[in-house]
């Protein structure tokens, strides 16, 4: 199909055979190159009568099929760019540079197989294509298509050329190289189908809609072809915000896409017990209870299951006291972790909910207070410092430090029996760090 359409091009006058060898090619390249040159064809076999052409083609001389192009490009219109290639237009001058070098193109190599500029205009117009949406690095090229549609006689796609993807800490042209994933990749890691249609569908384009959350069926019936000019920075941080935005609806939701993040958290979760079984803390039930109850308070922080394990391994993990050994050296508060453990361990299982840990919150820091208001005579606000020294020391106790809901809600998920182990591991560790500091001063 391709050889009978550059048959009809070399028969209107609009395509012609070059012989030249390769050698030769490749020193004309190099001549013009340290002239300071494109190294455009000088168009030696322009000049070569039709029935020289057909002869030696027909002898079997090596040749390739070149498309002759006038001295000034044709004018064309581009959605993105409005008309290009016009004498004093406003559009066209904004036209990304470098644009043009004007060479006559091959179109059928040597071993008689198509170049894309030949097979692409071939293959669109045959398929029906109406719209043609690429790269702005092809705009020098749409000149010679637009060539071809009119030699042909083809009405001509609507052109529409978008900037490049560039990385966003290199500015540099996004590839491979770049960041070396497929679309199986993001799904591997858990990122949600929708978040990347979405994450996509940003690119370059913009809209009026107040909001970058855009579902399948929004993009459908919002999208539109009004793309930005210049190149677009791939920012990987707006995959995260839409990947969190996801998750939240989700979990809002309770839909099917909630139960298969709690199955990928499950089973992510489960891997790890079963390659280290002595850091089980619960059951299989009620991990996947734990994993629930996270989601709900937390889902604004979810990016990926791995990731969500990782920074909630202490409500599914035994943790080694080694974690506390960067921890709160107070002195006022090493004295009173008694106090703090006494209050706690008052609530029953029964009643071991928000509220009352809530309660016993706020009466453990009244008594705190109270209790350093008479050893201490400082002028601060006590009310308000033994707060934040319990908080401390009970981010410390549960978490390790780590952030996550608030307390109330973190004891409430690990439960009575784990909460009061860990706070009275911590305490023994703080204890003794303590001692270990006043020796060495001593």
């Amino acid at each position: 199909m391709y050889q009978s359409h550059a048959e009809k091009l070399l028969r209107s006058g609009h395509a012609y055979r070059c012989f030249c060898s390769t050698e030769r090619l490749n020193s004309l390249a190099k001549e013009r190159n340290g002239l300071g040159l494109p190294s455009d064809y000088d168009r030696t076999c322009i000049s070569i009568s039709v029935g020289e052409s057909e002869e030696r083609a027909s002898k079997g001389e090596q040749h390739v099929v070149r498309l002759k192009l006038p001295e000034v490009p044709p004018v064309y219109t581009d959605l993105v760019y409005g008309v290009v290639g016009q004498r004093g237009s406003k559009e066209g001058a904004q036209v990304p540079r470098p644009q043009l070098s004007f060479e006559h193109p091959v179109l059928i190599k040597s071993d008689g197989h198509p170049t894309y500029h030949l097979a692409n205009v071939v293959d669109d117009h045959y398929m029906g294509i109406t719209h043609v949406i690429r790269a702005v690095e092809w705009m020098p090229s749409t000149p010679k298509h637009m060539i071809m549609y009119n030699a042909f006689g083809w009405a001509p796609p609507t052109f529409v050329h978008v900037g490049l993807l560039q990385d966003d800490a290199s500015r540099q042209k996004f590839s491979k190289r770049n960041l070396a994933l497929d679309v199986r990749s993001f799904w591997q890691d858990g990122i949600f189908p929708e978040a990347l249609v979405n994450y996509v569908a940003l690119f370059g384009w913009s809209h009026r809609l107040g909001d970058d959350l855009l579902s399948l069926q929004d993009l459908v019936q919002n999208f539109d072809l009004k793309f930005t000019k210049g190149n677009t920075i791939v920012a990987p941080h707006k995959l995260i915000y839409l990947q969190k935005r996801y998750a939240e609806k989700y979990v809002e939701e309770g839909g099917k896409e909630y139960l298969s993040m709690v199955d990928r958290i499950l089973a992510i979760t489960e891997q790890h017990l079963q390659a280290h079984p002595e850091s089980r803390i619960c059951s299989t039930i009620e991990l996947k209870s734990r994993i629930t109850a996270l989601l709900n308070v937390d889902a604004n922080n979810y990016t990926t299951p791995p990731k969500f394990v990782e920074r909630n391994c202490h409500y599914f993990f035994l943790e080694p006291r080694e974690i506390y050994r960067r921890g709160p050296c107070d002195g006022m508060l090493t004295e009173n972790t008694g106090t703090i453990i006494d209050h706690f361990r008052k609530i029953t299982p029964e009643r071991w909910d928000e509220q009352s840990l809530r309660d016993a919150f706020e009466k453990m820091a009244s008594t705190l207070s109270t209790k350093w208001g008479q050893e201490f005579n400082q002028d601060i606000d006590l009310a308000k410092a033994s707060r934040a020294s319990v908080q401390r020391f009970l981010r410390w106790a549960l978490t390790g430090g780590r952030p996550g809901p608030n307390l109330t809600l973190t004891m409430g998920i690990l439960g009575r029996d784990v909460s009061l182990r860990r706070i009275e591991d911590a305490a023994t560790v703080l204890e003794k760090m303590m001692f270990e500091a006043n020796d060495n001063v001593a």
